[in-house]
């Protein structure tokens, strides 16, 4: 037998005078059952969206830009001689070459952006030729750079949102009959990730 409470007695007995019939009701917890239902809901919602979220995958290629050009100031040659700036910033001259105190000498810097963990070969030619406005050219014998001489290896130590920073330094070769001028060239340099 059923147990009603006094409610449910009182609800039945309204029914009976609105309808004219015998009303049967069944105690269910109407509450217990809905809470139920959202929770495992919920349970299911939460899960499955979790489940089907794709990480975020690394950056796989590597993106190279030349932010600083080397520039070796304003010399002059009373006789041949070279003058080298180093990657860290230094910069050095032997035989008749003079730098200018007022110059300002600067390595090549390249922003290398590839994710922790990878490691980069660098690869250059050695020695390139810059022509002059007035005519003449002298050599520039690239590197080293702050990672190594060409076909060095190293490894990206930042993460995918922040960049390597690669410094590259250079000897120029003056000839004691260089004109003077601005003396301009282009080096390449390969990035390859491994």
């Amino acid at each position: 037998m059923l147990k009603r409470s006094r409610e449910m007695t009182d609800l039945a007995d309204h029914l009976v005078l609105l309808t004219g019939k015998p009303v049967i009701m069944k105690t269910v917890n109407i509450k217990i059952f809905f809470l139920k239902t959202l929770l495992v809901a919920t349970v299911f919602i939460c899960c499955s969206s979790e489940s089907m979220a794709q990480p975020v995958l690394p950056q796989k290629t590597i993106t190279v830009q030349a932010t600083q050009s080397i520039d070796f100031g304003t010399f002059y040659a009373a006789s041949s001689g070279t003058i080298t700036v180093n990657w860290n910033g230094s910069f050095s001259t032997t035989g008749g070459v003079v730098s200018l105190s007022s110059s300002t000498l600067t390595p090549a810097i390249f922003e290398i952006k590839l994710c922790q963990g990878r490691n980069v070969t660098i690869t250059y030619d050695p020695t390139i030729t810059l022509t002059g406005s007035n005519g003449g050219s002298l050599v520039l014998n690239v590197g080293p750079t702050e990672m190594g001489v060409s076909g060095s290896t190293f490894p990206v130590t930042n993460d995918c949102s922040f960049i390597t920073t690669l410094r590259v330094g250079g000897t120029l070769e003056v000839p004691a009959s260089s004109p003077p001028g601005i003396y301009s060239g282009i080096f390449s340099m390969t990035f390859t990730q491994e």
